[in-house]
């Protein structure tokens, strides 16, 4: 049976990039990650800025800080400046504008009193600059203000825009279809007869696909029937990555490593040594011998992955629901994460454990834990919990233990590898 690392490196050579497509500047970007360089096509600020209100004047007319000046001009936000500065002379000035001729300080208004055609000033601090932006400051023209493989959020949305780039490259989040499996699975509006359950699983899955960044759709319940089985899989293959709940066991009407083999899926694993979630299962289909053999010409040759084909990446995940989320964190969201080009190991810490928690398990488990940040780094506290179907068990916890194989007493202060499941 397949360590978990071992399975983890098979998905992740399946999991390669799409190609980059150009999207408009908008918030379906969000969480989508850069595949170009991004350059600014001005100085950013285009002049000597104003920081806050007051008056434009030279510091050289204060005498320990102090000064009364006549006012030569009012310049708000998008004026230009039409009068120099002289000796003696304030101009008014508003956040963000142009700084005139002449000014080398600006006195914020509270420091100020107006009047009539003057201004007494009373700034002991006064200096040269102060309370001025200099021209380019943040950037220059021809500078590159975002790189390829920066993960798109509010502040890069206001760079793009700031720099005029409203049509940009990205590697587009994967489309990731969701199926749940059996007989006893009703939708979560109706009441479940006798020997039903609602679909918490499809619900579950769907909100962790959007959570790692791919674009999920619910394909329905499949039942334990050969033809309706396969007619909803073969749809579910139309997406970048399927994800089935249920069916993958060993049972009689687990049917469907039967009917992924038989729409050309080709199963790579099945069954990894951990708890919970032992039966999963991950194949691809889409990868044809000629395209297999033109991957091993292609590595010979040094080609790189986005040559290759873009199979789709098929997750056989138990119907236990923390089974189901389990193997989804371990698998399905690295797989994600390389598809768009991120780091697919970024969500494993280390963290010391706060209490003593002795653990006897027969396989690598993955105990649902609250993760705390403290002064000395991370912390970790495993939460009570009863095994697979506890899915209540799971809701206080943000990450997953690794707890190894064995009789261990893990006493408080140990060290252990943490899954996250709260960061994106």
């Amino acid at each position: 049976m397949l360590s978990v690392a071992a399975a983890l490196a098979i998905v992740l050579e399946q999991a390669r990039p799409r190609s980059p497509v150009v999207m408009p500047l908008s918030p379906d970007m969000l969480g989508l990650v850069l595949a170009e360089d991004v350059v600014s096509d001005l100085d950013m600020p285009p002049f000597d800025k104003a920081m806050m209100d007051g008056f434009a004047l030279r510091s050289s007319d204060l005498r320990d800080g102090r000064a009364e000046l006549t006012i030569v001009e009012e310049i708000p936000a998008g004026k230009t400046p039409t009068v120099e500065v002289k000796s003696g002379q304030a101009s008014r000035i508003m956040t963000g504008a142009p700084i005139p001729q002449g000014v080398d300080a600006v006195v914020m208004i509270e420091r100020c009193e107006i009047a009539g055609q003057n201004v007494r000033v009373n700034e002991p601090r006064a200096k040269p600059r102060m309370n001025i932006l200099e021209r380019a400051k943040e950037m220059r023209v021809g500078e590159v203000v975002l790189r390829s493989g920066a993960r798109l959020g509010p502040a890069e949305f206001g760079l793009l825009a700031a720099v005029g780039h409203t049509r940009v490259h990205v590697q587009p989040a994967p489309r990731v279809a969701v199926l749940s499996t059996g007989d006893e699975i009703v939708d979560p509006e109706q009441k479940p007869g006798p020997g039903q359950i609602r679909n918490s699983n499809g619900a579950m899955l769907l909100a962790q696909v959007a959570r790692a960044g791919g674009v999920p759709r619910f394909c329905g319940i499949a039942r334990d029937e050969p033809t309706h089985l396969r007619d909803m899989i073969a749809a579910g293959l139309q997406a970048d990555v399927l994800i089935l709940s249920g069916g993958v066991s060993a049972g009689k009407l687990d049917l469907v490593p039967g009917v992924l083999a038989e729409l050309g899926v080709e199963a790579l694993f099945h069954k990894v040594a951990m708890k919970p979630g032992k039966p999963i299962l991950f194949g691809v289909k889409g990868r044809e011998p000629e395209a297999q053999a033109r991957e091993s010409v292609a590595a010979l040759a040094g080609a790189s992955g986005s040559e290759r084909s873009t199979p789709c990446l098929v997750f056989g995940l138990p119907g236990n629901p923390v089974s189901s989320m389990v193997g989804f964190e371990l698998f399905v969201r690295p797989a994600l994460r390389a598809l768009i080009k991120l780091d697919p190991n970024a969500c494993w810490v280390k963290a010391r454990l706060t209490k003593d928690f002795p653990y006897r398990t027969d396989r690598p488990t993955y105990h649902p834990a609250r993760l705390q940040m403290a002064d000395a780094g991370w912390t970790v506290e495993p939460t009570p919990w009863f095994g697979s179907p506890d899915l209540r068990g799971v809701q206080p916890a943000n990450a997953f233990a690794l707890l190894p194989e064995g009789d261990h007493p893990h006493p408080a202060g140990e060290t252990l590898m943490v899954l996250r499941v709260d960061n994106d």
